[in-house]
């Protein structure tokens, strides 16, 4: 009880800081996801601490992690030219430099890290950003995006829960995470789904296709997401991927399954635009 009470409290302030944040100010978000960007890439480093990094290591981590994140979030709030984005290119070498020059790690040590929180975490959250602009992602772009993405990652999150404790019999993934099961996730797939519809049904932003079709990308992404971190920690044998949030865990077990979607969800935008 006082475990479930507590998740409840400290949910319900994560909740509140993160949508406020996305309905507030675009700015104020951009200045809380470079927060989440270093925590979640500090949190990448400790999941792969069978590696004994040094602190300048370290530190190249969380400056190649923010510089990607800073990057994006300068281009998705009209501070440079998209254009520019092409240096993050170049930047997808950097670990075999660091490899290189590096006297007590391997090229696989490094750049399990670098790639790992660029890819995971400084980019999808960069992207996220990217929801605000209609020039990009098209006239459903706002605050509203993000918020109808996150919501749907919480719904399949809390109904996979709901249902899996009541009919889950048949494991889904047992090897990563022995408690979900497919029935859960069935549950989470229906209720997002409905609740897709429901958006659709008064939200004249939304069409019906694509509010399914997003609710589909986030379940079948975030649900990978979230077996993904599962996968790191089982490697790393902790239960959790930080102490940020009492009773929830780290940045990336809030975001595991957000931070998988958004670049899915994201393409889907562009292309169908």
């Amino acid at each position: 009880m006082n475990n479930f009470l507590t998740r409840t409290i400290y949910g319900f302030i994560f909740a509140v800081v993160m949508i406020g944040a996305i309905l507030l100010n675009v700015k104020l978000l951009a200045a809380l996801l470079l927060i989440i960007t270093f925590i979640g890439t500090k949190e990448m480093i400790f999941l792969f601490k069978k590696t004994k990094y040094t602190q300048g290591d370290k530190f190249l981590f969380h400056l190649v992690g923010l510089f990607f994140y800073c990057l994006l979030a300068a281009a998705a709030l009209g501070w440079i030219e998209l254009k520019t984005l092409l240096i993050l290119l170049p930047l997808l070498s950097f670990p075999f430099l660091h490899a290189l020059f590096s006297k007590k790690h391997s090229f696989s040590e490094v750049a399990t890290v670098h790639w790992s929180s660029v890819f995971y975490v400084a980019i999808p959250s960069g992207l996220m950003l990217f929801l605000y602009q209609a020039e990009v992602v098209g006239p459903m772009a706002g605050s509203a995006l993000l918020l109808t993405v996150i919501g749907f990652v919480w719904i399949n999150d809390i109904f996979a829960y709901l249902v899996g404790m009541q009919l889950g019999r048949t494991k889904l993934f047992e090897r990563i995470s022995p408690k979900k099961s497919r029935e859960g996730s069935l549950g989470g797939l229906i209720f997002t789904l409905g609740a897709a519809y429901v958006l659709s049904v008064f939200a004249e932003w939304i069409t019906t296709r694509d509010a399914l079709m997003i609710a589909l990308i986030v379940v079948v992404t975030g649900s990978l997401g979230d077996l993904v971190e599962s996968m790191l920690k089982r490697q790393a044998h902790v239960k959790d991927s930080g102490k940020i949030l009492p009773g929830h865990g780290g940045v990336l077990d809030r975001f595991d399954a957000t931070f998988f979607a958004v670049p899915f969800v994201f393409v889907y935008l562009v292309m169908t635009q």
